[in-house]
């Protein structure tokens, strides 16, 4: 299995990009928005690949991030989303977009993208809500304490910590990820759990960006 990919783009086309790799050029599909930030043809690359094997074809998708592929992952888990449909998730909405979208329920937010409708939008929505905190385990940047998850009043500090976790593997930094843990602790109390404050700091966090 391919899982990441270095080496110089060779050309860009409608949904795919080729990229020479020790001379094999590597033929990798991927949505809009990854083809369109790319770089020009002779210059280095480097992309996460999702590698699809089936009977008759081996396929790579590449991704600009390593949560774009999980996303990618956890979409085409979905029944009804296949590969393109989920491209075209990503093509509209990002890792944190998409995170904000799952756990608040915003359905409209995913019929943006070009083949889905609100049935099957509801569906991704009611399918991964459960699974957006466990996305991707622990973030190395999160072995030390987070400033997020104060230890006031007796509460452990596990909640906070794991909340800003799944933030950060969500696609937020950590600084932005422990500001709005630090923020939902105060508006939801220090005794709740991690699901309460995720979807509280994903509030916070749509609305610091949508007052930008």
């Amino acid at each position: 299995m391919i899982g990441k990919l270095s080496g110089t783009l060779e050309m860009i086309a409608t949904d795919h990009a080729i990229i020479d790799v020790g001379g094999v050029g590597y033929i990798v599909q991927a949505s809009s928005s990854v083809l369109s930030n790319l770089p020009h043809a002779g210059e280095p690359v480097a992309m996460w690949i999702e590698t699809v094997v089936r009977e008759d074809s081996i396929t790579l998708y590449g991704f600009r991030e390593a949560a774009e592929k999980l996303w990618f992952r956890l979409l085409t888990s979905v029944q009804g989303v296949g590969a393109k449909v989920a491209l075209a998730v990503l093509a509209v909405l990002g890792p944190e977009d998409i995170a904000r979208a799952v756990m608040l329920g915003d359905v409209a937010s995913v019929t943006r993208a070009n083949g889905v409708g609100k049935k099957l939008a509801e569906r991704i929505v009611n399918e991964l809500k459960d699974k957006v905190p466990t996305l991707g385990g622990t973030s190395p940047a999160l072995s030390m304490p987070v400033a997020a998850a104060p230890a006031s009043g007796g509460r452990a500090p596990d909640a906070g910590m794991d909340a800003a976790s799944a933030l950060v593997n969500l696609g937020y930094n950590l600084s932005d990820a422990s500001r709005a843990v630090l923020a939902a602790t105060a508006q939801a109390g220090e005794g709740a759990d991690v699901q309460v404050l995720i979807r509280t700091a994903l509030k916070e966090l749509a609305g610091t960006v949508g007052g930008r």
